[in-house]
């Protein structure tokens, strides 16, 4: 008789409370982007690993942003948007548009070589893979918006390095096995 090798845990597993869901979500490595947003001295951006492709025909791609973000009001009001991959030596960046320093605004760009993109978005010029999206979508989900970027124009790296990645509360690279 054949077996599927399957086990109810049944009360094993705990409630999903919010801290126990954070922590479970810190296992999944995230490849570290920072989205920028807005132009001149209104414009701001975010560092995202929630960054992930939702289609090729069209190219789209998704990116979750807290409402409570100081870049929000700008993802709702300007209607582009860019992303661009990290690399290892680009982790000050990472923590920049993190906040950290406690630079906002348009003070998060005073590092790095910034390129304006066919839709007026801004990408870090020697980023691994730059996107340059316009905004199709976004829909409201609980704290979060999930903003759905149709993908204009693709840049990358004539040679990538290893991406920068965020896994377990740290700033990593991946190694192929």
């Amino acid at each position: 008789m054949k077996s599927n090798n399957c086990t109810s845990v049944g009360d094993q597993a705990a409630t999903a409370t919010a801290d126990l869901f954070r922590s479970a979500m810190r296992h999944m490595a995230g490849a570290v982007c920072v989205v920028t947003v807005g132009k001149g001295e209104d414009r701001s951006g975010l560092t995202a690993t929630s960054v992930v492709s939702l289609s090729v025909d069209p190219p789209s791609l998704m990116v979750c942003v807290n409402r409570d973000s100081s870049s929000w009001p700008l993802l709702s009001r300007y209607p582009h948007f860019g992303v661009s991959v990290l690399a290892p030596n680009q982790r000050y960046l990472a923590d920049q548009f993190a906040g950290k320093g406690g630079m906002t605004g348009a003070a998060r760009y005073a590092k790095g070589d910034w390129v304006t993109l066919a839709t007026g978005a801004l990408v870090l010029k020697d980023a691994q893979i730059a996107f340059d999206c316009s905004v199709d979508e976004m829909i409201d989900r609980n704290t979060h918006s999930i903003v759905i970027g149709r993908v204009q124009a693709v840049i990358a790296a004539p040679e990538p390095d290893d991406a920068l990645v965020y896994w377990r509360g740290r700033y990593g690279t991946v190694q192929p096995c």
